[in-house]
């Protein structure tokens, strides 16, 4: 998988007794939403742990942007114009877009969840809970494990 560590071959001069050193690769994120002090936040948040690859501000720009950055993640938020992110996701998801798909949203809707799910995505936090939950729920993600906002109502 593309964002675990590697083994990069570096010869180190003789003598020195290493022949191989890890090289980290960064996740590749991709972060959608319409409203661009959401973006710039969660940007803020996320650029000391991860490669940002693109920022779109509806579904469409998502579907285009996926093709050039091929992100490991891609964090959407659902209600967007053109195209909301459920239906981008689904699209994506559903060309073989190799992409984890999570939802950032205010929404603590079950319905909205549920779909979430059914279509693919691993990944559901809320907005309100960004700043403790979105690292946390990105690395689940990456490593094929579902993360949904402890924060979501019962109901």
């Amino acid at each position: 998988m593309p964002y675990h560590n590697a083994i990069e071959n570096n010869p180190e001069p003789e003598g020195t007794g290493r022949g191989t050193k890890l090289l980290e690769i960064v996740p590749r994120i991709l972060l959608a939403d319409d409203q661009e002090e959401i973006r710039r936040t969660v940007a803020s948040l996320l650029e000391e742990h991860f490669d940002i690859v693109g920022f779109a501000q509806n579904g469409k720009q998502v579907i285009e942007l996926v093709a050039q950055s091929s992100p490991d993640v891609l964090v959407l938020d659902i209600f967007m114009p053109v195209l909301n992110g459920i239906d981008a996701a689904a699209s994506l998801l559903a060309s073989g877009c190799p992409s984890k798909v999570l939802f950032l949203t205010a929404h603590d809707d079950s319905d909205f969840l549920e779909a979430a799910i059914e279509l693919g995505a691993l990944g559901y936090v809320l907005k309100p809970h960004l700043a403790t939950e979105l690292i946390p729920a990105i690395r689940s993600v990456l490593n094929g494990r579902c993360y949904i906002s402890a924060h979501m109502s019962s109901s």
